[in-house]
């Protein structure tokens, strides 16, 4: 069990979290796709929180300090404090779900982008929303030339893997989804090779509660 999280009396350094293959793939927090799909994931507090957060990184790219009692203000999570705050347990999840992490040097460490959802948290979707998240994944195969096709495919072969597909399986799905057969191989090799390298880097990230 990962130890509690300690956070500073009033203020807290918060950092982008350079991850190539999510900022280059993934979704801003203030997307659709975050509103529909991981806000049943993260919860509205985290959501709002991560939106503010992004936010932040507009007007300052490299980087600001957060004034914990404002933004809980903000947000409407009132100012109580402790460790199990409404505001700083919202702060918590960010960590808990892997959109953010606690720096060696007690920074929060902030996705600009979050990845499609995996297995396990489309699972948590009620049904309707496990369906349109499928209907998303096959609307994503929508015509696009060139350059915007490949990052499209890539995007659906990384959403695949993740969903638990092999890498021939996912090469498979690709082509019934009528991808030109060298856009798949690559898209599904590619993908298999950022997921290989992400979870050689990084340890499982556990957690669920909300």
């Amino acid at each position: 069990m990962r130890p509690p999280l300690v956070f500073p009396a009033d203020h807290l350094a918060v950092r982008p979290w350079p991850d190539e293959v999510v900022d280059a793939l993934g979704f801003d927090p203030r997307s659709s796709y975050v509103e529909t799909f991981w806000l049943g994931i993260l919860g509205p507090s985290t959501t709002w929180l991560l939106r503010r957060l992004v936010a932040g990184f507009d007007e300052h790219p490299d980087g600001f300090d957060l004034p914990l009692a404002e933004m809980a203000r903000q947000l409407g999570l009132g100012e109580r404090g402790g460790r199990h705050s409404p505001f700083l347990r919202a702060i918590t999840r960010t960590v808990q779900f892997d959109v953010a992490r606690m720096e060696a040097d007690g920074a929060l460490g902030v996705r600009r982008r979050l990845p499609p959802l995996q297995r396990r948290q489309i699972l948590r979707l009620p049904p309707g929303l496990q369906a349109a998240h499928e209907r998303w994944q096959e609307a994503e195969l929508g015509v696009a030339p060139g350059a915007e096709q490949r990052r499209r495919s890539r995007l659906l072969a990384l959403s695949l893997v993740e969903l638990g597909e092999d890498l021939d399986g996912t090469e498979r799905q690709l082509l019934r989804w009528h991808h030109h057969p060298a856009v798949a191989r690559d898209a599904a090799h590619w993908a298999w090779e950022r997921h290989r390298a992400a979870r050689q880097a990084q340890p499982a990230v556990g957690g669920q509660a909300r």
